[in-house]
Protein backbone atom coordinates (compact mmCIF):
# COMPACT_ATOMS: atom_id res chain seq x y z
CA UNK A 1 0.00 0.00 0.00
CA UNK A 2 1.67 3.40 -0.98
CA UNK A 3 -0.24 6.44 0.80
CA UNK A 4 -0.34 10.17 -0.54
CA UNK A 5 2.27 12.45 1.64
CA UNK A 6 -0.66 14.83 2.10
CA UNK A 7 -2.58 12.41 4.00
CA UNK A 8 -0.78 11.70 7.03
CA UNK A 9 -1.82 13.79 9.87
CA UNK A 10 -1.83 11.22 12.32
CA UNK A 11 1.96 10.84 12.20
CA UNK A 12 2.17 14.89 13.93
CA UNK A 13 0.64 12.61 17.08
CA UNK A 14 2.33 9.38 16.44
CA UNK A 15 2.75 9.33 20.05
CA UNK A 16 -0.75 9.72 21.18
CA UNK A 17 -2.18 7.81 18.12
CA UNK A 18 -0.52 4.69 19.07
CA UNK A 19 -1.44 5.34 23.32
CA UNK A 20 -5.21 5.83 21.81
CA UNK A 21 -5.30 3.17 19.19
CA UNK A 22 -3.37 0.42 18.82
CA UNK A 23 -1.07 0.39 21.81
CA UNK A 24 -4.01 1.34 24.40
CA UNK A 25 -2.73 -1.63 26.55
CA UNK A 26 0.10 -0.47 27.03
CA UNK A 27 -1.04 3.46 28.18
CA UNK A 28 -1.15 5.03 31.38
CA UNK A 29 -3.68 7.85 30.61
CA UNK A 30 -4.51 11.20 32.46
CA UNK A 31 -6.99 13.63 31.09
CA UNK A 32 -5.10 14.84 27.41
CA UNK A 33 -1.73 13.13 27.77
CA UNK A 34 -0.32 9.82 28.38
CA UNK A 35 2.27 7.79 28.57
CA UNK A 36 3.44 3.88 28.17
CA UNK A 37 4.17 1.60 30.41
CA UNK A 38 7.73 2.45 32.10
CA UNK A 39 8.94 -1.46 31.38
CA UNK A 40 7.54 -1.10 27.56
CA UNK A 41 8.79 2.60 26.34
CA UNK A 42 9.81 6.03 27.72
CA UNK A 43 7.56 7.91 25.84
CA UNK A 44 5.28 10.45 26.40
CA UNK A 45 2.22 11.58 24.62
CA UNK A 46 0.01 15.03 24.37
CA UNK A 47 -3.10 15.29 22.50
CA UNK A 48 -2.15 18.48 21.26
CA UNK A 49 1.24 19.64 22.22
CA UNK A 50 0.16 23.39 21.64
CA UNK A 51 -2.95 22.76 24.15
CA UNK A 52 -1.80 24.31 27.62
CA UNK A 53 -4.44 21.68 29.11
CA UNK A 54 -2.35 18.80 27.80
CA UNK A 55 0.62 20.23 29.16
CA UNK A 56 -1.46 20.37 32.55
CA UNK A 57 -2.37 16.93 32.44
CA UNK A 58 0.98 15.66 31.72
CA UNK A 59 1.92 17.13 35.32
CA UNK A 60 -0.31 14.20 36.54
CA UNK A 61 2.62 11.72 34.67
CA UNK A 62 5.57 12.85 35.52
CA UNK A 63 7.39 13.49 39.25
CA UNK A 64 8.58 16.97 39.83
CA UNK A 65 12.48 17.71 38.43
CA UNK A 66 11.71 14.96 35.90
CA UNK A 67 12.61 14.85 32.08
CA UNK A 68 10.16 13.98 28.85
CA UNK A 69 10.91 13.83 25.68
CA UNK A 70 8.05 15.45 23.41
CA UNK A 71 8.54 15.47 19.39
CA UNK A 72 6.59 18.39 17.31
CA UNK A 73 6.25 20.80 20.25
CA UNK A 74 8.87 23.16 18.69
CA UNK A 75 10.11 24.54 22.25
CA UNK A 76 7.35 25.91 23.05
CA UNK A 77 7.84 25.97 27.06
CA UNK A 78 3.90 25.91 29.06
CA UNK A 79 3.61 26.95 33.05
CA UNK A 80 5.36 24.58 35.30
CA UNK A 81 8.01 23.15 32.48
CA UNK A 82 11.28 24.03 31.36
CA UNK A 83 13.39 23.59 27.88
CA UNK A 84 16.16 20.73 29.03
CA UNK A 85 17.31 20.18 25.36
CA UNK A 86 16.54 19.65 21.90
CA UNK A 87 17.29 17.60 18.91
CA UNK A 88 16.64 17.70 15.59
CA UNK A 89 14.76 14.69 13.87
CA UNK A 90 13.19 13.83 10.52
CA UNK A 91 10.55 10.99 9.81
CA UNK A 92 10.08 9.47 6.83
CA UNK A 93 7.48 7.16 4.85
CA UNK A 94 7.42 4.27 2.62
CA UNK A 95 6.23 5.61 -0.29
CA UNK A 96 6.99 2.38 -2.69
CA UNK A 97 7.96 -1.01 -1.63
CA UNK A 98 11.24 -1.17 -0.32
CA UNK A 99 13.68 -2.45 -3.08
CA UNK A 100 15.89 -5.34 -2.47
CA UNK A 101 15.35 -8.76 -0.54
CA UNK A 102 14.60 -9.32 2.26
CA UNK A 103 16.29 -11.03 5.18
CA UNK A 104 14.56 -14.48 4.82
CA UNK A 105 16.81 -16.07 7.43
CA UNK A 106 16.02 -13.53 9.99
CA UNK A 107 14.08 -14.92 13.19
CA UNK A 108 11.49 -13.73 15.32
CA UNK A 109 12.81 -12.63 18.23
CA UNK A 110 10.62 -12.46 21.61
CA UNK A 111 10.38 -12.56 26.01
CA UNK A 112 13.33 -14.92 25.74
CA UNK A 113 15.34 -13.47 23.58
CA UNK A 114 15.21 -10.44 25.59
CA UNK A 115 18.79 -10.70 27.71
CA UNK A 116 20.65 -10.88 24.06
CA UNK A 117 18.66 -7.69 22.53
CA UNK A 118 19.17 -5.43 25.77
CA UNK A 119 23.11 -6.79 25.40
CA UNK A 120 23.15 -5.66 21.43
CA UNK A 121 21.07 -2.53 22.16
CA UNK A 122 23.49 -1.75 24.75
CA UNK A 123 26.35 -2.12 22.29
CA UNK A 124 24.92 -0.49 19.53
CA UNK A 125 22.98 2.26 20.97
CA UNK A 126 20.56 2.91 18.58
CA UNK A 127 17.90 4.20 20.78
CA UNK A 128 15.47 3.69 23.40
CA UNK A 129 14.74 -0.09 23.87
CA UNK A 130 13.10 -1.71 27.48
CA UNK A 131 12.30 -4.96 28.74
CA UNK A 132 9.27 -5.43 27.25
CA UNK A 133 9.96 -3.12 24.46
CA UNK A 134 9.83 -6.08 22.48
CA UNK A 135 5.81 -6.41 22.49
CA UNK A 136 5.00 -3.96 20.85
CA UNK A 137 5.56 -5.45 17.52
CA UNK A 138 7.35 -7.91 15.18
CA UNK A 139 10.88 -8.01 16.08
CA UNK A 140 13.40 -9.75 14.07
CA UNK A 141 17.34 -10.23 13.72
CA UNK A 142 19.96 -12.57 12.39
CA UNK A 143 22.23 -14.49 14.19
CA UNK A 144 25.99 -15.74 13.30
CA UNK A 145 27.76 -19.35 12.82
CA UNK A 146 26.83 -20.52 16.92
CA UNK A 147 23.86 -18.69 17.76
CA UNK A 148 25.12 -14.76 18.19
CA UNK A 149 22.47 -12.20 17.85
CA UNK A 150 24.35 -10.10 15.86
CA UNK A 151 21.64 -7.47 14.28
CA UNK A 152 18.07 -6.63 14.26
CA UNK A 153 14.85 -4.42 13.78
CA UNK A 154 11.46 -4.08 14.63
CA UNK A 155 8.06 -2.12 14.90
CA UNK A 156 7.65 0.43 17.69
CA UNK A 157 5.07 3.16 17.41
CA UNK A 158 1.25 2.00 15.55
CA UNK A 159 -0.86 4.59 14.56
CA UNK A 160 -3.77 3.81 12.43
CA UNK A 161 -2.86 2.16 9.51
CA UNK A 162 0.94 2.73 9.94
CA UNK A 163 3.43 1.07 11.83
CA UNK A 164 7.22 2.47 12.66
CA UNK A 165 10.33 0.60 11.96
CA UNK A 166 13.21 1.27 15.20
CA UNK A 167 15.84 -0.41 16.93
CA UNK A 168 17.52 -0.82 13.41
CA UNK A 169 21.30 -2.37 14.51
CA UNK A 170 24.32 -4.06 13.75
CA UNK A 171 27.01 -5.44 16.17
CA UNK A 172 30.04 -3.71 15.19
CA UNK A 173 31.76 -6.49 14.37
CA UNK A 174 29.31 -7.55 11.54
CA UNK A 175 28.67 -3.95 9.62
CA UNK A 176 28.79 -2.88 6.08
CA UNK A 177 27.15 -6.48 5.14
CA UNK A 178 24.00 -5.04 4.61
CA UNK A 179 22.10 -6.99 7.60
CA UNK A 180 19.97 -4.04 8.76
CA UNK A 181 18.91 -3.11 5.28
CA UNK A 182 17.68 -6.23 4.66
CA UNK A 183 15.90 -6.28 8.24
CA UNK A 184 14.63 -3.24 7.52
CA UNK A 185 13.20 -4.65 4.26
CA UNK A 186 11.98 -7.75 5.86
CA UNK A 187 9.91 -6.00 8.70
CA UNK A 188 8.45 -3.31 6.25
CA UNK A 189 7.17 -6.37 4.05
CA UNK A 190 5.44 -7.86 7.09
CA UNK A 191 4.03 -4.47 7.80
CA UNK A 192 3.09 -4.18 4.16
CA UNK A 193 1.34 -7.90 4.35
CA UNK A 194 -1.04 -6.37 6.74
CA UNK A 195 -2.11 -3.93 4.93
CA UNK A 196 -0.45 -0.81 6.78
CA UNK A 197 2.45 1.59 5.77
CA UNK A 198 6.12 1.46 7.15
CA UNK A 199 7.14 5.10 8.52
CA UNK A 200 10.41 5.46 10.75
CA UNK A 201 12.76 8.20 12.43
CA UNK A 202 16.12 9.10 12.76
CA UNK A 203 18.25 12.14 13.77
CA UNK A 204 18.44 14.67 11.07
CA UNK A 205 22.64 14.71 11.32
CA UNK A 206 22.50 11.25 10.63
CA UNK A 207 22.69 11.51 6.95
CA UNK A 208 24.09 7.82 6.09
CA UNK A 209 21.11 6.56 7.79
CA UNK A 210 18.60 8.83 5.84
CA UNK A 211 20.34 8.25 2.69
CA UNK A 212 20.17 4.68 3.29
CA UNK A 213 16.64 4.72 3.83
CA UNK A 214 16.05 7.19 0.66
CA UNK A 215 17.53 4.11 -0.78
CA UNK A 216 15.30 1.77 -0.21
CA UNK A 217 11.58 3.48 -0.90
CA UNK A 218 11.53 5.47 2.02
CA UNK A 219 10.66 9.72 1.44
CA UNK A 220 11.42 12.30 3.72
CA UNK A 221 7.50 13.18 5.25
CA UNK A 222 9.09 16.16 7.66
CA UNK A 223 11.55 17.32 9.54
CA UNK A 224 10.27 17.46 13.54
CA UNK A 225 12.14 18.28 17.03
CA UNK A 226 12.59 15.95 20.30
CA UNK A 227 12.54 18.46 22.30
CA UNK A 228 13.00 17.42 26.42
CA UNK A 229 11.09 18.93 28.42
CA UNK A 230 11.78 18.94 32.67
CA UNK A 231 9.05 19.37 34.82
CA UNK A 232 9.67 21.83 37.25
Amino acid sequence: MTRSLAATDVLDTVVWSSLSGAHARFAVTHGRAARYDHEVAPFHALADPADPQAWADLKALVPAGSTVAIAGAGGVVHPGWEVAGSVGGVQLVATSAPAGAPAVDAVRLGPADVPEILDLIDRTQPGPFRRRTVELGTYLGLRAPGGRLVAMAGERLHPPGWTEISAVCTDPAFRKQGLATRLVQAVAAGIRDRGETPFLHTSAGNVHAIRLYESIGFELRRRTDFTHYRRI
